[in-house]
């Protein structure tokens, strides 16, 4: 068999130009189309991606280590760095603020927390909210016991939103505080200048010492308040013997007490939960701003208190001596 051979057409230089140029297309838009979808996953998985949404603001209400723990479990919050700002002319250690010459100084550091946060996950205003509920914005440069500047409660903020935000927060707060007979809120709402990271001892503080107690200033009003809600009733805690534990929201200690005894408790003594601001008609010697903080009582009248975090072997010797049954 011959095969008859067929002469190739030759292909002129307008049909060569297209050619190459429909192949340099085809390829370039392969390569746009693979960058684009890399650059897809990354967007959606990249901690740089993740960046974009992330802002911080510096809070100050009192002692860090509790709020520092508080702010950490708020959902949407991804970092809760210890530290000191606000301060002119003192150097921002604890060493240094700590000093009894600086106490009252209005130039002294307060201790505060820098919440950084997913801007997509949590709003601003849901942290603020938090903030409030959880000390005393009323008091004075203090909170509780723990007195002098360095405890004030301040707002620092990052930008202007935030300042607006902030003191939107503030104003609604202050209305709720009023209707409960509270003060006027005297935190400062104000641009941060500079943010000090504390000494690593202080943070994560109560991780690190796992038997001690959150301190606990708030003054138990909340957002989620409702209007001529029902005073909690004491009277049955005023007869006979009783247990009554003051636990506060977020309080490790508080979980690890109810973990390690509550739940394994068996005996006929009521024991009962109340915050410290759910205490009318008990007669308590023992301060309540500590949680957990274990209360014997007998006829609405504190016979022994324990502050912080109870041991098993501590509550019963306890619950022995006071003759409880």
């Amino acid at each position: 068999m011959h095969l008859k051979y067929t002469k190739p057409t030759r292909m002129g230089p307008e049909t060569f130009l297209i050619g190459s140029l429909a192949l340099f297309l085809t390829a370039l838009f392969t390569i746009y189309a693979s960058v684009a979808n890399a650059a897809v996953k990354q967007d959606i998985n990249s901690p740089m991606s993740a960046s974009k949404h992330l802002s911080s603001i510096v809070l100050g209400a009192g002692c860090f280590w509790g709020a520092e723990k508080r702010y950490e479990k708020i959902p949407g919050v991804v970092d809760a760095v210890s530290g000191y700002a606000d301060g002119v002319g003192i150097k921002p250690t604890y060493k240094e603020i700590t000093k009894w010459k600086y106490k009252n100084n209005p130039n002294n550091h307060a201790e505060v927390v820098k919440v950084t946060y997913n801007s997509n996950q949590i709003d601003l205003e849901t942290i603020i909210r938090k903030y409030f509920e959880t000390h005393d914005p009323t008091q004075v440069n203090g909170q509780g016991n723990d007195i002098g500047t360095q405890y004030r409660s301040t707002i620092l903020t990052s930008n202007n939103s935030q300042l607006r935000k902030a003191r939107t927060v503030l104003n609604q707060y202050q209305a709720r505080l009023n209707a409960k007979g509270y003060g006027k809120i005297v935190t400062k709402v104000k641009p941060l200048t500079k943010f000090f990271p504390a000494e690593d001892y202080h943070q994560d503080y109560l991780k690190k010492n796992p038997n001690g107690y959150c301190p606990d200033h708030s003054t138990g009003v909340t957002f989620a308040d409702k209007p001529n809600q029902p005073v909690v009733n004491n009277s049955a805690l005023t007869k006979g013997n009783q247990i009554v534990v003051i636990d506060s929201p977020d309080c490790p200690y508080c979980e690890k007490f109810k973990k390690d005894v509550v739940s394994k408790y068996n005996k006929s003594t009521p024991i009962t939960f109340r915050r410290a601001s759910q205490l009318k008609g008990l007669k308590i010697k023992t301060a309540t701003w500590a949680t957990p903080t274990i209360l014997f009582m007998r006829d609405g009248k504190e016979l022994f208190g324990h502050q912080g975090y109870m041991k098993s072997e501590k509550f019963y010797a306890a619950y022995d001596r006071l003759k409880f049954k």
